[in-house]
């Protein structure tokens, strides 16, 4: 078996962009040696997410109306954090402003690709602990809801599907093995 990439692309044309992503269309050589197409979908943000877990156990979700599912979404705190900024930096900004949150302590818990067979997005999770409350400072865009709830019942929610969102199903679980659950 090889790891090596076998894909030979022929033409890439960007078919839409705006300040958040590009879309591409590529004509390629797939690794059968046949021709084809592949649409990308290329982001000009990191993907970050937070667990804020406090002494108690409790984990703070956000809940928002997503229009790109047209339904409201319960997740953790999230957001984008440009190319060139820390991942942890851009982690503390998202937790302060969509629950007003800030934490002394934080762990990366994971690098991950939210969707590698159409994107080339990167995620990185953090879990945030040691929490201190402040003032939310949402975007104009985001009309938040935030919820405290134990570790347990997110992970609850994660598996009856009530949470279905990538980088918060993948950092609570995470975090919950992490804490033994």
């Amino acid at each position: 078996m090889t790891t090596e990439n076998n894909w030979k692309t022929l033409t890439t044309e960007t078919i839409y962009e705006n300040p958040w992503m590009e879309i591409q269309h590529h004509e390629v050589i797939n690794p059968a040696g046949n021709p084809g197409i592949y649409g990308v979908v290329r982001f000009k943000n990191k993907a970050i997410g937070v667990i804020p877990l406090d002494e108690e156990g409790y984990l703070y979700l956000v809940g928002q109306y997503r229009y790109t599912l047209e339904e409201y979404s319960w997740e953790i705190p999230e957001g984008g954090g440009p190319m060139g900024e820390d991942p942890l930096r851009a982690a503390q900004r998202e937790l302060k402003e969509e629950t007003g949150l800030v934490a002394q302590r934080w762990t990366r818990i994971a690098r991950i690709h939210t969707s590698n067979s159409a994107t080339d997005e990167e995620g990185f999770l953090y879990l945030a602990e040691e929490l201190r409350q402040f003032e939310q400072e949402p975007e104009d865009t985001e009309e938040l809801q935030v919820r405290k709830v134990p570790l347990r019942e997110a992970v609850d929610m994660v598996m009856r599907s009530e949470i279905t969102d990538a980088l918060s199903v993948c950092g609570i679980l995470m975090v919950a093995r992490l804490k033994g659950l």
